[in-house]
């Protein structure tokens, strides 16, 4: 069975800046043959608070021929608690109104494909708790098949044991929570987005995978981390075990969150300046 895994293409019809990867995207996605199509979130540019964002987003995505599953992104339904659009009842009914569900489970040639709404991580509340037990769930009836992720954060950023990055990873106790689970079930692959960077590793018998962006690379912004800066996206091959290729696309520009980041996030530009 073979998986495509796009992820954070921040399309807007208001702001349109990266809306010009999608045609060479799904020329490609079209031509790979696949099976299906799950997109690891950020779909938009601001989907958690404008509703056309997602309705545009998501006409785009039923352009595709071959069955896709979505799990949303920060972009899409709001993150930590403390930032500036966190996640909450409004920004979840928005997502699950106009995309689908935030979480789900598919069966398939052996395997179980399990998304996850990894926005709802760290914030300790009865939506998190309901999604743990869920997913436990879903472990415990998979009825021996083996597990696959997919999910918008990575686990880690720098190391397994690291301690809290912020905006970038799964926080420390709802990570050990994920491990926990990880270890006692057959999950061979968490795959992921969200940091604009292509990277594949493992941690004990799971392989990971950083999905690249199809929309933009981040220069001097952020930091450095493991990885390439890359456009592109994901191609899983599952068979008894799963074989994964991280594939820049032809024809897709490497556009620079640098250059634009006044007019698609100028809110993360505020963040930024000293205060005096």
């Amino acid at each position: 069975m073979k998986i495509i895994q796009i992820t954070d293409t921040h399309f807007s019809p208001n702001k349109p800046h990266f809306n010009g990867n999608w045609a060479p995207l799904l020329n490609w996605i079209e031509r790979t043959g696949a099976d299906l199509l799950v997109h690891t979130g950020d779909l938009t540019v601001d989907g958690a608070d404008k509703d056309e964002d997602i309705t545009f987003s998501m006409d785009l995505m039923r352009q595709v021929s071959i069955p896709m599953l979505i799990v949303p992104g920060n972009h899409d339904v709001g993150h930590l608690k403390d930032s500036d659009q966190p996640v909450n009842t409004e920004r979840l009914a928005r997502w699950r109104s106009l995309a689908g569900d935030d979480r789900w489970q598919e069966d398939a040639a052996g395997w179980r494909f399990i998304g996850l709404n990894s926005l709802l991580l760290g914030h300790e509340d009865e939506e998190e708790e309901a999604q743990f037990e869920w997913l436990a769930k879903a472990f415990e009836e998979r009825a021996g098949r083996r597990v696959a992720l997919f999910a918008h954060k990575p686990l880690f950023v720098d190391a397994p044991d690291e301690g809290d990055t912020g905006y970038w990873s799964v926080r420390p106790v709802q990570r050990r929570r994920l491990y926990d689970l990880i270890a006692a079930h057959d999950v061979a692959l968490f795959a992921s987005g969200h940091l604009h960077w292509a990277w594949q590793g493992r941690f004990d018998n799971t392989q990971l995978i950083w999905g690249p962006s199809a929309a933009f690379i981040i220069d001097k912004m952020e930091r450095e981390m493991p990885g390439e800066r890359l456009i592109g996206a994901v191609v899983h091959e599952f068979d008894t075990s799963v074989e994964s290729e991280i594939v820049a696309v032809p024809g897709m520009t490497a556009y620079v969150l640098d250059d634009v980041v006044h007019e698609v996030y100028p809110q993360a530009v505020k963040q930024r300046e000293p205060v005096e």
